[in-house]
């Protein structure tokens, strides 16, 4: 049993020997790879390419200021920072410098998106973000806010952004079927939905009785006529509409009714 017990001991310092070996060197590959960021503010891109290549690392011009203190051309910024340990291959985010706000601000309330657009990069600007918000009453497609405001100075970054109205949506409906409602209550329920009454009429009036000759007898109304010119009131029934139940139409849509 004894022996046993040694075997078992063995086996596990010999576990655990293998698997510091194995980290240690699954470290030393990994630290064996990695290489100090250069310093690449204020070189010129292909300046800071060469010592990006040189080092071991690979830079990417992310993005673009001005700066009235580092001159046009070169970096005035980087991530990682200088001396940082990274992956061999790791590419670096650099920014470049533009030089001194020498574009001015141009003010674009009121011109449609797209020419606001063209405006700005004409001056060799960029547009930043550009976002729509709908406005009862406006005609739509207006700059009506922009970021960085006219004539700004002091600017950093050579980006305007945009906020441009739009029309808003008009709301649309199904049509109901307001067959055997009265007048009135289809009336309001347009009115309602934000629709409009259009031409009511009155139902064609069946022909008078007629003798065998074919002629009209005198003094007999039709069944269910009355006697007095039947007229449009609040309470005449809808028996057809137009647009029919079912079609969908915008609100201010006109509604037709036949009636009886």
């Amino acid at each position: 049993m004894r022996a046993f017990f040694r075997l078992v001991l063995l086996a596990l310092a010999l576990v655990a020997v293998a698997l510091v070996s194995a980290l240690t060197a699954m470290r030393f590959a990994i630290h064996g790879r990695e290489v100090a960021v250069p310093k690449l503010i204020g070189l010129s891109p292909t300046e800071a390419d060469r010592a990006a290549f040189n080092s071991g690392v690979q830079v990417m011009i992310e993005r673009q200021y001005y700066s009235p203190q580092i001159p046009e051309g070169r970096i005035m910024s980087q991530v990682p920072d200088p001396g940082a340990k990274v992956r061999r291959g790791w590419q670096v985010r650099v920014a470049q410098s533009l030089g001194p706000q020498r574009v001015a601000i141009p003010d674009l309330m009121g011109e449609s998106g797209r020419a606001a657009e063209i405006n700005i990069r004409r001056r060799g600007l960029d547009v930043g973000s550009m976002a729509e918000i709908p406005i009862p009453g406006n005609p739509g497609d207006q700059v009506i806010a922009q970021s960085t405001p006219a004539n700004a100075s002091g600017v950093s970054a050579p980006k305007i952004s945009l906020l441009v109205s739009s029309t808003p949506e008009t709301p649309s409906y199904v049509m109901p079927n307001f067959a055997g409602q009265s007048l009135g209550n289809a009336t309001r329920a347009l009115q309602d939905a934000g629709m409009k009454l259009g031409a009511v009429s009155l139902a064609t009036a069946p022909p008078q009785p007629a003798d065998a000759a074919g002629a009209a007898v005198p003094g007999q109304l039709a069944p269910n006529v009355s006697a007095t010119p039947a007229q449009v009131t609040p309470v005449s029934t809808v028996i057809s509409q137009s647009p029919p139940a079912g079609q969908r139409v915008l609100a201010g849509s006109t509604v037709a009714f036949e009636v009886k």
